[in-house]
């Protein structure tokens, strides 16, 4: 079976989960996506786990202006064959926190290079793009993976602009993160609580 037929087979499997009260409540919320069947994310998971990874699978499910076509694109793309390049286009082409989210969780905080760009995208103008940037350090940081003394600075600095700015759920992500990092150890414990007191802010 070809690439488009698959895609076609698997758009044609979304009318089955079309679940209207959840695109319902997202059209309310103000997510608005040019085609929605309201399925749920675990429905969408076990379609992932029964494929199996699949790069061309998941470049051209991308490539649909459809909620579920994105998220699953997400589930099936292997981490491990994905170029930086593919994922800076992805990361431009996301338009709600939805898919950013969906994104982090599924697939950028396993890249070899989630770091690099983690780092880069909390440091851009982008809402989405330090949204997935902090998601992605907060995963990496419950992982038990440490920054070194440059990576540290930097995340600190970023987060405490984020926490202090105007987006909600980038200062959500940015808190949380801090928190991740607290969680690190008694060191680190010391130090954001030490940043958030400097900017007169709390540790939740």
């Amino acid at each position: 079976m070809d690439i488009q037929q698959k895609v076609k087979e698997i758009k044609q499997s979304f009318r089955l989960m079309m679940d209207g009260a959840v695109a319902k409540s997202m059209r309310d919320k103000g997510v608005d996506y040019r085609l929605n069947w309201g399925a749920t994310l675990p429905r969408l998971r076990q379609m992932a786990d029964e494929t199996g990874p699949d790069y061309d699978l998941a470049i051209a499910l991308w490539k649909e202006d459809v909620r579920e076509c994105k998220i699953l694109a997400t589930m099936l793309m292997p981490p491990d064959k994905v170029a930086p390049e593919v994922i800076d286009i992805w990361m431009e082409q996301i338009h709600t926190q939805e898919i950013a989210e969906q994104a982090a969780f599924n697939l950028f905080q396993y890249l070899p290079y989630a770091p690099l760009k983690a780092f880069t995208w909390i440091a851009t103008d982008s809402e989405l793009c330090q949204l997935c940037g902090f998601h992605i350090l907060s995963r990496l940081f419950m992982n038990h993976q440490e920054p070194n003394e440059r990576g540290l600075n930097e995340f600190i600095d970023q987060a405490l602009a984020a926490i202090q700015g105007a987006s909600m759920p980038v200062r959500k992500a940015a808190m949380a993160a801090m928190r991740r990092l607290a969680e690190l150890g008694l060191v680190y414990e010391r130090i954001v609580k030490s940043a958030l007191k400097q900017a007169n802010l709390d540790f939740l």
